[in-house]
C-alpha cells in the first residue's frame, strides 16, 4: 500500500501535472518513498523534454534498479546520435534480464517500474513488439501503469480493438482506479465513443481539482471539444494550457492549436504560422513526420506523372 504522499505523487504524474512534480521537495533519502518519488520526478522532467535534468537527479552510485532504468530512459531520450541511443536501449534490456534473476534484491514494484520504463523506451524507438512483450501484454499482470502504456501503444498503431481488450481485462481487478478512468477516456478520445462526452466529462472533472495544474489535461479536453465542434472552447483550453506552461506550447498543444486554427472562420495565415512553428520546433512529432512524408511522396509522384497528349480533333 502506497503512503498518502506517494499516492498524490503518482496521481500528479498520471494526470500530467509535471511542473508540480519537478518542483516537489523530495523525501529524506532514508524514507521508503524516496526512490519511487525520485523516479516519478525524473519521469516528469523527461515528459517536459528535460532529459538531462532527469538523468542528473539520479545518484551515480545507486543500486536501485528502477532508478537505473529511469536514468537510462533519460539518456535515451536525450541522446543525439544513434550509438548513444542504442547503448541506452541495451542497458534497459540488461536491466530487464537482471530483474528476472532470483538473487536480485528488488521489490515487485521496482521490477514492474523497470519494465514500464524499458517498455517506454522501446515504444519510442519503434520496437513495438519488444515493448509489448516487456510490458507483459496478454498476461495476468496486475501493473496498471503497464496496462496504460500497452493501451497507448495499441492506440498509436490504430488497434483500438486490442486496446479495449486490455482495458476490459484490467477492469476486472482494478475497480474504479483513477488510471482506469484515464485509460477509458483515452480510448474514447481515439474511437469517438459516446460522441467524446465521457472523455470530456473525465477531463473536466479532474480539472476541477483546485490543487491540480495540468496543461496536459487542458489540451486533452480541448481536443475533445474540437472533435465535438466546440472550436471556441477548444481554443480557450489550448490558450490556458500554454499559459500554464509558461507561455511555451508543447508539441501536442501546438498541433491541436494548428488544427483549431484551420477550422471555423478561415484564418489560413494563422494555421500556416502555427504549422511552421510545429515543424521547426518538433520535427519528430508524429503528425509532422506523417504529413511531411506524404508531401514528399506526392512531390515524387508528380515528377513521375506524364501528362498525356491532348487528343486531336477528328
Amino acid at each position: 500500500m502506497d503512503s498518502s504522499e506517494l499516492y498524490v505523487v503518482k496521481q500528479h504524474f498520471i494526470l500530467g501535472a509535471y511542473k508540480m512534480l519537478v518542483d516537489l521537495t523530495l523525501p529524506d533519502p532514508s524514507s521508503p518513498d524516496y526512490a519511487p518519488t525520485l523516479v516519478y520526478q525524473a519521469r516528469a522532467h523527461i515528459a517536459l523534454n528535460k532529459p538531462r535534468a532527469a538523468a542528473d537527479l539520479v545518484p551515480a552510485d545507486t543500486e536501485d534498479v528502477s532508478l537505473k532504468a529511469v536514468a537510462a530512459l533519460a539518456r535515451y531520450v536525450g541522446a543525439s546520435v544513434s550509438a548513444d541511443k542504442d547503448s541506452s536501449l541495451e542497458e534497459l534490456r540488461d536491466l530487464c534480464v537482471e530483474i528476472e534473476g532470483e538473487d536480485l534484491d528488488a521489490t515487485d514494484k521496482e521490477k514492474g517500474m523497470v519494465r514500464i520504463l524499458a517498455g517506454t523506451a522501446f515504444a519510442i524507438a519503434g520496437e513495438v513488439e519488444e515493448a509489448l512483450e516487456t510490458l507483459g501484454v496478454g498476461t495476468t499482470t496486475d501493473n496498471l501503469e503497464a496496462v496504460a502504456l500497452i493501451v497507448q501503444i495499441y492506440l498509436s498503431i490504430n488497434r483500438p480493438d486490442l486496446a479495449r481488450k486490455e482495458f476490459e481485462r484490467a477492469k476486472r481487478w482494478a475497480e474504479d482506479d483513477l488510471l482506469i478512468q484515464l485509460i477509458e477516456a483515452s480510448i474514447g478520445l481515439v474511437t469517438g465513443k459516446d460522441g467524446y462526452t465521457d472523455a470530456n466529462a473525465f477531463y473536466t472533472e479532474q480539472l476541477a481539482n483546485p490543487s491540480l495544474s495540468s496543461p496536459r489535461l487542458l489540451t486533452a479536453r480541448g481536443v475533445t471539444r474540437l472533435l465535438k465542434g466546440e472550436i471556441s472552447g477548444a481554443k480557450s483550453d489550448f490558450e490556458e494550457a500554454v499559459s500554464q506552461s509558461g507561455g511555451v506550447a508543447d508539441a501536442e498543444t501546438l498541433a491541436a492549436m494548428t488544427a483549431a486554427a484551420g477550422l471555423g472562420a478561415s484564418k489560413y495565415a494563422e494555421a500556416d504560422q502555427l504549422w511552421s512553428q510545429l515543424t521547426s520546433e518538433y520535427p519528430k512529432f508524429p503528425l509532422v513526420v506523417d504529413l511531411t512524408g506524404k508531401a514528399e511522396l506526392f512531390d515524387d509522384l508528380c515528377t513521375k506523372f506524364e501528362v498525356p497528349p491532348v487528343a486531336a480533333a477528328a
